[in-house]
């Protein structure tokens, strides 16, 4: 009797056991940090006695994350994150692309059918061709409460997907909260009630001056051993500490009024932080006021786990952490190892181009245009001329290849012959040939305006992933495209 009483207390142990493994969280948070690099977390972690980054220094699981295509320091890394595609999969290759149509360069979720609320930016996830993790939530929980919360538009949207219940973010210049009609839910009555209460106003009328003593922080600048530092947070709003308060704050109270995480199914919040000060010409840590944005990162953070914690309990909710590269490393740190900048001008390759063209073709207009390390020839002409593309496709890439900084140029159709290339580019984006820039060189415009440019040859990400669940976690490195699945 005493044996099957044990072996019955066994068996419903390991059921009990099994259901708590498998059960999933009853909120997932995702934030996305632009500028958070692992080597920044390594040198600061001694000095945080306490806050987010330190709790999850300590009790996430961690790793760093490589990505399998070209990074410019926009959101093509932000979409690779939640889509677990690739570029040339998800579609979303830069901030920006060149429509042949009008021969202007577009916001890539610029969106006309959609109305903006609060603001006149129109966009959707319409121009995103892969699955987010946001809408696998919905698929999985159909009646799960999704929202998504930012600094910036175009990352927000990624952030909320197609399947959002609602997403918005922080318009610098009105200082409101403002969204897009893409989602049911609009403008979240939450978002309302912090625009019609002035918090954002309160915080802007800050003043952001060191939270320490400047001989306390590991990397002052020697302007800021002289003078220290000090902003007047509305005059840098969407780049100020202020702004990650403001996202945590809004984020809690759409937990509150949801109800995010109190029912048995699962909901999710995506937010976008940011860690980069004003000043930052690298993603490294290399001044007081970067550093301070890290100590004031780590604060809010602490405060989102500990409300957290306190409303739906500590094994229910799980929040995974993941930096974005933006600036990769200062010019001047490339200088010091003899790699000195250099600026190659798309525009004026394009006109050197059409020029090229015109001697051999005749006086037209034979090249649309440069945007992105394409060149986009007029197709319309070739056809209307019956000309072989090809043949001026490779007469093209001959010809970019003698310009100085470019280390290789083909037509379109050859770039699936270098696999960086094959998962950066999309088709529906790509020009007819395409090039690429040595190390060290910088795209810009007339305008000298810099474009998207490739800011790390194999820059990294870290990632920390703290769950109430358990559950075996990867043994390797993992690389951008496994993100999405991790928290499933």
């Amino acid at each position: 009797m005493r044996k099957t009483y044990l072996y019955h207390s066994l068996v419903i142990s390991l059921l009990l056991w099994a259901a708590s493994v498998t059960a999933a969280p009853r909120l997932t948070v995702v934030a996305v940090v632009d500028g958070l690099t692992a080597e920044n977390l390594n040198t600061l972690r001694p000095y945080w006695q306490k806050g987010g980054l330190r709790t999850l220094s300590e009790e996430a699981f961690q790793t760093t994350v490589s990505y399998p295509h070209l990074v410019y320091g926009g959101n093509e890394t932000t979409a690779t994150l939640v889509t677990g595609a690739t570029p040339d999969r998800h579609g979303y290759t830069m901030d920006r692309y060149f429509l042949r149509r009008d021969r202007r360069v577009h916001a890539m979720l610029e969106d006309e059918s959609m109305r903006g609320i609060g603001t006149s930016i129109r966009v959707s996830a319409n121009a995103l061709l892969s699955q987010t993790m946001t809408d696998k939530m919905r698929l999985l929980y159909p009646e799960a409460k999704i929202y998504a919360v930012g600094i910036q538009p175009q990352t927000t949207v990624l952030l909320a997907g197609h399947a959002a219940n609602a997403c918005c973010w922080l318009d610098p210049n009105t200082r409101q909260w403002v969204a897009t009609a893409a989602y049911t839910e609009g403008l979240p009555s939450a978002a309302y009630e912090q625009n019609k209460s002035g918090r954002i106003e309160t915080l802007a009328a800050r003043q952001w001056t060191p939270r320490m003593d400047i001989p306390a922080y590991t990397a002052p600048t020697a302007q800021e051993r002289k003078k220290s530092f000090s902003y007047e947070v509305g005059s840098v709003l969407s780049k100020a500490p202020e702004a990650n308060t403001l996202v945590i704050e809004l984020a809690l109270a759409l937990q509150e009024e949801q109800r995010l995480g109190m029912d048995a199914t699962p909901d999710m919040l995506m937010l976008q932080l940011n860690s980069l000060s004003p000043q930052a010409t690298s993603d490294r840590i290399a001044s007081a006021e970067h550093e301070d944005m890290y100590l004031r990162l780590n604060q809010d953070l602490g405060y989102l786990m500990e409300q957290l914690d306190k409303r739906i309990g500590h094994a229910n909710y799980q929040i995974l952490v993941v930096g974005r590269p933006i600036l990769g490393l200062d010019p001047a740190m490339l200088s010091a190892i003899h790699m000195p900048e250099q600026r190659f001008n798309a525009d004026r390759a394009a006109a050197l181009t059409g020029t090229y063209l015109m001697a051999l073709y005749g006086h037209e207009r034979w090249v649309d245009g440069a945007f992105g390390q394409s060149v986009y020839l007029n197709r319309s002409l070739i056809e209307q001329k019956r000309l072989n593309l090809e043949t001026i496709q490779r007469q093209v890439a001959n010809f970019l290849m003698d310009f100085e900084g470019v280390q290789l140029a083909m037509p379109n159709h050859e770039a699936v012959r270098y696999p960086m290339l094959q998962t950066t580019l999309c088709k529906r984006h790509t020009g007819d040939v395409v090039f690429l820039l040595q190390p060290g060189w910088r795209l810009m415009q007339d305008d000298n305006k810099e474009l998207d440019r490739v800011i790390d040859e194999n820059p990294e990400s870290p990632l920390l992933f703290w769950t109430g669940t358990l559950r075996p976690m990867p043994q390797n490195q993992l690389t951008a495209t496994d993100v999405a699945e991790l928290i499933f």
